[in-house]
């Protein structure tokens, strides 16, 4: 998402005697570099404005980063003009009060035949007209119900256009969504259901079932409504169905705007928190716009564009950095509600896509694909994403023939978003190392046992090295929407974020969590996911929330959940440690109540049966020598399994079937 990051020198402290040295070279960096920018925006020549910048950087001594301007001016200013352009865009819609509703309004006026939304599963395409009609009646509907600016209506529905029309027209209302995940399941489902402060509920007919396990824990003055079929099973007295409302309602806007401005709240999204069950991160308007702004000019994204979006429409990557692009620069998105490695590539060639949306495995299971004739009709040109590894970033271009990988870092809630916009193999984005505190990003120096922030004498934080791993972290300003910080619904996770005197005493930033590294030309690479949680199938899990329901489940038994590398697999699989003494824990039964409360991505794919669980004087469990050992039963005595879907349960773990999944030949 941004690019043209400055961050504060990435070195260790020196002696007092070479400080002006250390301080006086990234100085004539940043005044060569910025004659550069200024030339070359003016309209000089490039190799005129090359010579100013060195002379100005030669004559302030900064011989040293000479090698580095060279091979990174390009880049950074690229990602400079990127920033700038974000920035203007963003500064008029404020001066102009608009909002994300308002700005789409303006692109459907412009092209309102235009194809907006296609459901590659259904084949319902929707125009521009459509799509603003179809959010006018939802606006008309929920008004006329009494709901307006901060009330807030939740979502639970499947990726398809109704998805986004529902949120853009309570967004029209001034309401705001609450966006949930679809795998949700009772306890995390009401728990996320609750905490959003929901005054209705919009879910799909596919879901009736899910929706009617927890009818029990909701309140009884929450609002529900059906879009789709209800179907068959029981009665529903106290829900509406959605879509005849929906047809009876007027489509003109709104007789009255919400008054709303970009600062406000848009809608909210579930991140899985380190904390236990997931938080509700605050998505304001200015946010939606930044991020999907950033990926269109990081990108080049042009209005002929096609984008392909296959993934979940309750994430910020689907629907913002994806639909996005449909709602505020008019591209013609084709939404699947669920990844199919086999129609993949037949669904671009079918709708023409350009551009195509991905999560690291998306990748490997389009590889793992036989050869087929449409991988290589298509018109793809670009692959934006997160999680692609190195190991086959080279593989995939190559046999897809996608020219560029646009792969990004960032969260929901960050201010510190970064995105690799020149091809870089392996990195998430850049930090440029001569135009610091332009978009002031750093990473730090923390305990890598219990991430606490090392600091200096003076109280800040300790800068990394280049090529030292460090936390990830960005400076909060509130008045600027590129660096502010808006947080969750909980204040008490929003207070967990931040930290003060990191920068320079008295400030305050972001903690992203993540650990990263940062090569001597600024590139940065991903190197882990602190804290309590760990990201398999695109998803983010909290390990204690998945122990919290194994305890439950087993009587309040010790567990221990921890992410486990797989060799040739992206991300790390979820692994219980679990006391069980007296030897008379049954897997499979586990594995029938799991399936019924947890989301298919956060069931362990490994267990291990321990006769009593290590903890330290303060009854925490220890983790790092379980983590080390994983799932190898070289290292270890106890009972180990593993899941294997396909039949269903688990399956005893020995030397042999550990061989065959280290090898790949034993997929998971």
């Amino acid at each position: 998402m941004v690019e043209a990051s400055g961050r504060g020198r990435a070195r260790a402290p020196r002696p007092r005697s070479s400080q002006p040295d250390r301080m006086r070279a990234p100085g004539a960096g940043t005044a060569s570099v910025a004659s550069l920018g200024l030339l070359w925006l003016l309209g000089l020549p490039w190799t005129w404005s090359v010579a100013a910048a060195l002379g100005v950087y030669v004559g302030g001594g900064g011989w040293r980063f000479l090698r580095i301007v060279c091979k990174t001016a390009r880049r950074d200013l690229f990602g400079l003009s990127v920033l700038i352009r974000v920035r203007l865009e963003l500064r008029r819609h404020q001066r102009a009060h608009h909002t994300i509703p308002g700005i789409f309004e303006a692109v459907a006026r412009q092209q309102p035949d235009r194809l907006a939304l296609v459901d590659a599963g259904s084949g319902a395409s929707w125009t521009f007209a459509q799509l603003d009609a179809y959010s006018n009646a939802v606006a008309n509907v929920f008004q006329q119900r009494g709901l307006g600016p901060g009330d807030v209506v939740a979502i639970f529905l499947e990726g398809r256009p109704e998805f986004v029309g529902l949120w853009l027209g309570l967004a029209k209302a001034g309401v705001e969504a609450a966006l949930l995940n679809v795998n949700l399941r009772r306890e995390p489902l009401a728990f996320c259901l609750g905490t959003s402060g929901a005054k209705a509920l919009i879910f799909g007919g596919e879901l009736a079932a899910e929706v009617a396990e927890v009818s029990g824990q909701l309140g009884k003055s929450l609002l529900k409504f059906c879009s789709g079929d209800l179907g068959p099973e029981g009665s529903w007295p106290d829900t509406q169905l959605l879509d005849p409302l929906l047809k009876e309602a007027s489509t003109a806007p709104l007789a009255q705007s919400p008054g709303k401005g970009m600062d406000d709240r848009l809608f909210y999204i579930y991140t899985s928190g380190t904390t236990g069950l997931p938080k509700a991160a605050i998505v304001v308007h200015s946010r939606y716009y930044r991020i999907a702004a950033f990926g269109h000019h990081a990108y080049s994204m042009g209005p002929s564009d096609v984008l392909y979006d296959c993934l979940p429409l309750y994430h910020s990557a689907g629907n913002i950095m994806g639909v996005g692009q449909c709602l505020i620069y008019g591209m013609t998105v084709v939404l699947r509600k669920k990844f199919s490695a086999s129609r993949f590539w037949d669904d671009c060639v079918k709708h023409n896509c350009t551009v195509v949306q991905y999560i690291g495995e998306i990748c490997r299971y389009l590889l793992k694909q036989p050869v087929r004739e449409a991988e290589r009709q298509h018109r793809v040109r670009l692959a934006v994403g997160n999680g692609l590894r190195p190991a086959i970033w080279e593989e995939f271009t190559e046999r897809f023939g996608v020219r560029q990988i646009g792969e990004f870092y960032g969260a929901t809630e960050c201010n510190c978003s970064i995105a690799n916009m020149d091809g870089k193999v392996g990195s998430c984005g850049f930090n440029s190392r001569i135009l610091p505190y332009v978009y002031p990003i750093r990473l730090v120096k923390v305990n890598e046992d219990t991430m606490e922030l090392l600091r200096d004498a003076q109280g800040l934080c300790i800068p990394c090295r280049t090529g030292e791993p460090g936390l990830l972290v960005g400076q909060i300003n509130q008045r600027d929407p590129l660096r502010r910080f808006d947080g969750y619904i909980s204040e008490s996770a929003t207070s967990k974020k931040i930290a003060h005197s990191v920068f320079r005493k008295g400030d305050s930033a972001y903690l992203s969590g993540d650990v990263l590294v940062m090569d001597e030309l600024g590139y940065m690479y991903f190197r882990d996911r602190s804290g309590d949680t760990f990201r398999w199938r695109g998803e983010n899990v909290s390990t204690t929330e998945v122990e919290g329901v194994l305890s439950r489940l087993l009587g309040q038994t010790d567990v221990a959940v921890y992410g486990v590398a797989v060799p040739g697999v992206e991300g790390k699989a979820g692994m219980a440690a679990i006391a069980d003494p007296h030897g008379q824990l049954s897997p499979n039964e586990l594995y029938q109540e799991l399936q019924k409360v947890l989301a298919p991505y956060a069931r362990p794919i490994f267990l291990r049966l321990l006769p009593q669980m290590d903890t330290t004087g303060t009854f925490k469990i220890q983790k790092t020598r379980l983590q080390h050992e994983s799932f190898d039963p070289s290292q270890t005595s106890d009972p180990l399994f593993f899941l294997d879907l396909k039949q269903g349960h688990y399956l005893p773990l020995d030397q042999a079937v550990y061989t065959q999944i280290c090898s790949g030949s034993f997929s998971l």
